[in-house]
């Protein structure tokens, strides 16, 4: 079988990139990242029904903190802890009152 001669742009990109093996932590965390980005997503579209996407937000904000606790994104996490605090906030106050 013959083989294709690699280009000077294929070369080019290949040395951009660096191949390595995801650790079964870093697989665990991003799995629950997409699963928690997710849940985030259709939030918005629960808040409606009794409140279940305040629930969803919480769910989803929590599935997403070890990805980006194992990506080292400390804007993400922030993010994240504000969805926390903020309608954790909303469902203690409407269960309050």
């Amino acid at each position: 079988m013959k083989r294709k001669k690699k280009t000077l742009r294929r070369r080019f990109l290949e040395s951009l990139v660096v191949g390595r093996k995801l650790t079964p932590l870093e697989r665990m965390a991003n799995r629950l990242g997409y699963m928690g980005s997710a849940f985030i997503m259709v939030s918005p579209y629960l808040l409606p029904y009794d409140n279940i996407g305040a629930y969803t937000y919480l769910i989803g904000a929590v599935l997403s903190v070890p990805q980006t606790i194992t990506l080292k994104a400390w804007n993400i996490f922030i993010i994240n802890l504000n969805l926390l605090v903020g309608y954790g906030f909303y469902i203690w106050k409407s269960m309050m009152g």
